[in-house]
């Protein structure tokens, strides 16, 4: 067998590191070193699945295409709480888990439709599923499956079957997950040339480990709120890409494949005397999913598209929440193309189409206010976003607007409201990087140096945090010696010892064998 790269050498030595196991390969030579198996004893802990899932989450962040869009991400988070919640109701969700798994969603840049479910409650979405669906609900329907997948432990019970060799297919896995859409000579060189059958036959879910995951997910989702069409309708556009021999759009099917069984037992779930009856799409998924297109691709060729779809094929006989879909993606196209007029243009188009819809309205305003700011207008931004702040996307981009002002006092509006969010979600990268950017501006460099390393922290990159936290001691030196270092920058300084002091530790922890 060919020795993996030494990139693919290096994730698989973390991911062993992380779950305790040497991967094959590496195991000869480290033959002075005998790590246990995470499968010894009683088995996966859940805190190990969760390290697990850490470890390949700090690989997953580092990629291009994955992607924290508020957008999008507050959407999913519609579906996904009222899904756990469900899954909890449900006793489905145990409170080890619930208190111990990340429960994070991020987005990936990729047209196929895919979603994927990591080790310790981590879940990644393509924009291509968002894209593809015709609802909430079927959207919804992936999620609840893909929950169930975590909620029942399955890939910490194929460790417990198939023993060490797990962490190593992970690894494989989750190296194909962004390098397939790609290159498909790509994804088969990162699952290693002759293993790759022996590595994919594996990594797919037993065929009984599937059916519990769509018992249980149905259950889950009609629990949450959502409509049982919504399961049907997605598990027939499965079965219609199936049978149309998927040419590599739908790689959700090469790790869920479906059977006779799976598809029977779905339809039947309905009940006796019921058909099925595609759900009507409404005007927020609409637009959301015209988002998901235009976030896919930022190239010339593919906002053109965009926008001569509005240009020639927009009819007010279209239902209303196909019109507001192509106003919506005509307006990132146009905003992309710098074409100012025709994108305020088609904002208010779009702000009077949907006025009557709470949900589509709020979604609707937040894109003027953001086309603004993308036409170098923060001023207007925040004008069009207006004082009530809610929601993760609006505080964002309403801290966004602000440090493109470039004033100072708006400098410091915006530390002041990333200080309240994250007292709240300690865990939000973007809106430590935000912080950073506000600080700077403000000329607080010793704070906004910490706000960086907090950054990297919750990236899980340790050592670019113990690099910037280090830099922040040597500036709080510096202004001590300079007697520049007031009691608030004493008392800062002191904050950045003890984190690096615990950084310090737990990187001294993760790089001991377990």
């Amino acid at each position: 067998m060919r020795l993996p790269s030494p990139r693919l050498r290096h994730l698989l030595l973390a991911l062993a590191l992380a779950a305790g196991v040497a991967p094959l390969g590496l195991q000869a030579q480290n033959s002075g070193v005998r790590l246990p198996n995470i499968g010894d004893g009683n088995g996966m802990s859940v805190q190990q699945e969760r390290r697990l899932g850490e470890s390949i989450m700090r690989q997953l962040v580092t990629d291009a295409d994955y992607m924290d869009d508020p957008v999008l991400i507050d959407y999913l988070q519609t579906i996904w709480q009222p899904l756990r919640d469900a899954a909890v109701q449900l006793g489905n969700l145990q409170a080890e888990q619930e208190e111990a798994f990340a429960w994070d969603v991020f987005l990936v840049r990729d047209k196929s439709v895919n979603a994927f479910a990591l080790p310790g409650g981590f879940m990644g979405v393509h924009l291509g599923l968002i894209a593809v669906v015709a609802s909430r609900d079927e959207l919804a329907s992936v999620m609840a499956h893909e929950l169930s997948h975590v909620t029942q432990r399955h890939i910490a019970r194929m460790q417990d079957q198939q023993g060490r060799t797990t962490p190593f297919l992970i690894a494989g896995m989750i190296l194909g997950v962004l390098a397939a859409s790609r290159s498909p000579d790509a994804a088969g060189a990162v699952m290693m040339g002759g293993t790759a059958g022996t590595v994919q036959g594996q990594l797919n879910f037993s065929r009984d480990m599937e059916r519990e995951a769509d018992r249980l997910g149905f259950n889950v989702h009609a629990q949450a709120g959502f409509d049982s069409q919504g399961f049907v309708g997605m598990f027939q556009k499965l079965q219609l890409a199936s049978r149309l021999n998927d040419n590599g759009n739908y790689p959700y099917l090469r790790s869920h494949p479906l059977t006779s069984e799976r598809i029977g037992d779905m339809q039947s779930r309905l009940g006796l005397g019921k058909t099925f009856a595609p759900a009507e799409t409404s005007i927020e998924h609409a637009m959301m999913a015209a988002r998901a297109r235009a976030l896919m691709s930022p190239h010339v060729d593919d906002m053109q598209k965009l926008s001569d779809v509005l240009e020639k094929d927009f009819s007010p006989e279209l239902p209303v929440a196909k019109r507001a879909a192509m106003l919506y993606a005509g307006v990132m196209a146009y905003t992309q193309q710098r074409r100012a007029a025709l994108a305020r243009e088609a904002t208010h188009n779009l702000l009077q189409l949907v006025r009557e819809d709470p949900a589509a309205l709020r979604a609707a305003q937040w894109l003027a206010a953001d086309t603004e700011r993308r036409l170098s207008n923060p001023s207007q931004c925040l004008q069009a976003l207006g004082p009530k702040v809610v929601d993760r996307a609006r505080v964002m981009l309403q801290t966004q607007c602000r440090l493109e002002a470039k004033q100072a006092s708006l400098a410091t509006q915006a530390s002041d409201a990333m200080q309240l969010w994250l007292a709240q979600h300690p865990r939000d990268a973007l809106a430590w990087d935000l912080s950073s950017q506000a600080l700077t501006q403000s000329g607080d460099r010793l704070r906004a140096l910490r706000a960086d390393a907090e950054f990297h922290v919750v990236r899980w990159d340790e050592v670019g945090a113990i690099d910037r936290l280090r830099a922040a001691q040597d500036l709080a030196k510096q202004l001590a010696k300079e007697g520049k270092l007031d009691r608030a920058g004493n008392m800062e300084a002191s904050i950045i010892d003890s984190r690096l002091r615990s950084l310090e530790r737990l990187r001294r922890e993760l790089l001991q064998p377990h």
